[in-house]
């Protein structure tokens, strides 16, 4: 079996391994990351139905003991009562120290498994197998955890790295078209920020699947080598978040992560120009329509200025906000919030 291996050197050095047809060697795969140890995984109704039987058959082939948490899937599920719902799962089942967590499934799966494995008994190792194209990309990689509150997306969280990411790249196959849609929007993100070549690639619909990943990973796992904690440079991976994520809570999660995502971008692209940076509105709208995208934001000004203001981007007075210089050219600006207000009022 092919695949490609690429290796994280941060606070817990892992690999990521991208290519098809991987569960099926899944127990073997893992064996060097968290060795002979009693495994639970945690994965959603979707994934459940598609492939529970397949991970848990895999893994007990290896010689794993292996026992399975099942939560709905959709963003909703990423709260706090099944994350504590989970953390009793743990407990019931006798997991100690030398054992670990399986997250198989899309980012909210991602998401609540790491944080759980950072939580219980003060951090347990953890596997990431992502099974949407958004998940491969983006929250399997780099060790963000977190579940969403009343207040907002992913204010409740830590940072933990996984001992190793699997991605089986033939999972993404069964994905609905608008699942995968979804991740397109952050592919097109990491052209934006930082590759223009992989940016004219994507013009090319649809992409080769695995080498678009691969240097989507390659990307992220630069940035997070460089600021694994989020202080500095891995601000860039948020381009189109900031809005997004207002637009998500807006919505009370009816707008999916990357059709959420894709409006907040072009809501960046807009206000570049006003900033004195380039204007790519038109280049990156015509592409993110090309994909599917409806780019027009169902929300007022003040609406998303006053979602903004409970994003965990904001320090004090001003939020931050990433905006293109260029294609593959991102910066990072600090906006006085009354500055951003004034600003959406001139963009939505």
């Amino acid at each position: 079996m092919q695949y490609r291996t690429i290796a994280v050197e941060a606070s817990r050095s892992y690999n990521i391994h991208i290519g098809a047809g991987l569960l099926s060697s899944i127990g073997d795969m893992i064996r060097p990351a968290v060795g002979c140890c009693r495994l639970a995984v945690l994965t959603d109704s979707n994934v459940e139905s598609l492939y529970g039987n397949s991970i848990m058959d895999n893994l007990r082939s290896a010689g794993y003991e292996a026992c399975k948490f099942v939560i709905p899937a959709g963003e909703a599920s990423k709260c706090a009562e099944n994350l504590l719902a989970f953390l009793n799962f743990l407990a019931a089942e006798r997991l100690t120290r030398s054992d670990a967590v399986v997250a198989f499934g899309g980012g909210v799966v991602g998401d609540l498994g790491g944080l759980s494995a950072s939580l219980y008994l003060r951090g347990v190792k953890y596997i990431q197998v992502p099974t949407t194209l958004l998940a491969a990309v983006d929250s399997s990689v780099g060790g963000k955890t977190a579940i969403d509150i009343p207040a907002g997306k992913n204010l409740v969280g830590s940072f933990y790295q996984p001992s190793m990411v699997c991605c089986d790249t033939a999972l993404m196959d069964t994905l609905p078209a608008e699942i995968y849609r979804d991740g397109c929007a952050e592919v097109i993100k990491y052209g934006v920020i930082l590759d223009a070549a992989l940016y004219r690639l994507l013009h090319d619909v649809p992409f080769e699947r695995e080498s678009v990943v691969a240097r989507c990973v390659e990307i992220k796992r630069d940035v997070v080598q460089q600021d694994e904690f989020d202080n500095g440079i891995r601000g860039l991976l948020n381009f189109g978040h900031t809005f997004g994520h207002a637009i998500e809570k807006l919505s009370d999660f009816g707008v999916s992560h990357g059709a959420a995502v894709a409006k907040g971008m072009v809501i960046a692209a807009k206000v570049a120009p006003l900033c004195g940076l380039c204007d790519i509105v038109e280049e990156l709208s015509s592409l993110l329509v090309r994909y599917g995208f409806d780019i027009s934001c169902p929300y007022s000004a003040s609406e998303i200025y006053n979602a903004l203001l409970s994003d965990k981007k904001r320090r004090g007075g001003t939020i931050s906000v990433v905006l293109p210089r260029a294609i593959g050219d991102c910066t990072l600006v600090d906006l006085p919030v009354e500055e951003l207000e004034t600003l959406l009022e001139k963009v939505i």
